[in-house]
């Protein structure tokens, strides 16, 4: 048996800003528009919710200091901006990082916790949030996960609620158009990372795994494009609904040791999220592969690839390997070892395991760049 819940509206296709603005009308007086200081401005989905609340008539307030793995201070700085502006509900716009802090600032507006007690915070509500995704890769439109950098831990770690939950999300394909063939490349990866670690979750279901097993089919039917580092139009769509597929998948299965493992490369190493998950997913489903091989082929399936062995080369093709010393390794696996998302895992894999996954991962192997 498995519960599936996905409480955000999704308005997708060209122009979505401009036909939801009935709905951005009923949403209150004053918007806080949460951004980073280029990817909204340059996409074209700035203005384009700039021009649609004017029309409202409503007013806005721009907090645009949001940086690539939001901070605690980022979030309660912004939580501040919006109490002083009187704002009513929240858009967020953006990758990832955006859209991760737009959450955290609508619930810390509403309802703001001691510095202390972020990551053991549970919000209860949270002002209205809209959400405008302008990279296809972590689905942060549909999830309740607001992931933030901790660095007592040295890592990244989520705050979760229903209450994060976007009330709206609005999908223009048109705002990922200018994107780098590089972060085009990371966020695909990031999104299939969802996918392939959502089938896996001790949380599947037969609802998640159809979102997932198209997710899949969609970024798959891709790899020709990333790896050239050429998309068209249609591309660019095909990656965004996957995107949103996959965060549907993780918001209700979670994430697993891929995740868990990244967010070691991204915090000491300064990687990209998704970069980091592909730099691990390889070695991480031949090890879960040795434990459960059917598990894994139903994964391959989705991907029209043959073994775990191509992916691995479509990986290091994309990626490369990561150069680390024993003791990073070590410290990785040690860290990923204590985390939550290992207890999502269908299969157990400890400590000395993750190790091995980090060690496949890393510098010597026969294709693409060093890290």
């Amino acid at each position: 048996m498995q519960a599936f819940y996905s409480p955000t509206r999704i308005i997708a296709g060209d122009g979505a800003v401009a036909g939801a603005a009935g709905l951005i009308q009923k949403f209150g007086k004053t918007a806080l528009l949460v951004t980073g200081k280029a990817s909204a401005r340059v996409s074209g989905a700035l203005d384009d919710v700039i021009r649609v609340l004017k029309a409202n008539g409503q007013d806005y307030a721009l907090f645009d200091r949001v940086g690539p793995n939001p901070s605690v201070e980022t979030v309660f700085a912004g939580a501040a901006f919006s109490i002083e502006h009187k704002c009513d509900f929240c858009i967020g716009i953006g990758g990832g990082s955006p859209l991760d802090a737009a959450k955290a600032i609508a619930a810390f507006a509403a309802e703001t916790p001691k510095k202390e007690d972020v990551f053991l915070h549970i919000p209860k509500i949270a002002l209205r949030l809209v959400a405008i995704p302008t990279t296809a890769g972590t689905g942060s439109e549909v999830t309740q996960y607001a992931i933030l950098t901790n660095d007592q831990e040295e890592t990244k770690t989520s705050i979760a609620s229903d209450a994060l939950f976007p009330a709206l999300a609005l999908l223009d394909p048109r705002y990922t158009v200018g994107l780098s063939v590089e972060t085009t490349v990371n966020t695909a990866i990031d999104a299939l990372s969802h996918a392939a670690e959502g089938m896996l979750s001790v949380k599947a279901g037969e609802i998640t795994d159809a979102l997932a097993i198209d997710a899949l089919g969609l970024i798959s039917s891709r790899f020709s494009a990333l790896r050239a580092g050429e998309f068209t139009e249609d591309d660019r769509r095909a990656l965004l609904l996957a995107a949103c597929l996959a965060g549907q998948v993780i918001a209700n299965t979670g994430t697993t040791a891929v995740h868990a493992l990244g967010y070691s490369l991204t915090y000491d190493r300064h990687i990209d999220h998704g970069r980091a998950n592909g730099l691990v997913m390889g070695a991480f489903l031949r090890a879960v592969e040795a434990k459960s091989k059917r598990s894994v082929a139903r994964i391959l399936r989705a991907m029209r690839l043959k073994s775990t062995e191509d992916f691995c080369v479509l990986l290091e093709d994309l990626f490369g390997k990561v150069s680390l010393t024993d003791g990073e390794v070590s410290k990785y696996a040690r860290k990923a070892a204590k985390t939550k998302n290992m207890k999502n895992l269908i299969v157990s894999l400890n400590e000395e395991e993750l190790s091995g996954i980090l060690t496949a991962s890393r510098a010597g192997g026969a294709y693409g760049k060093v890290w």
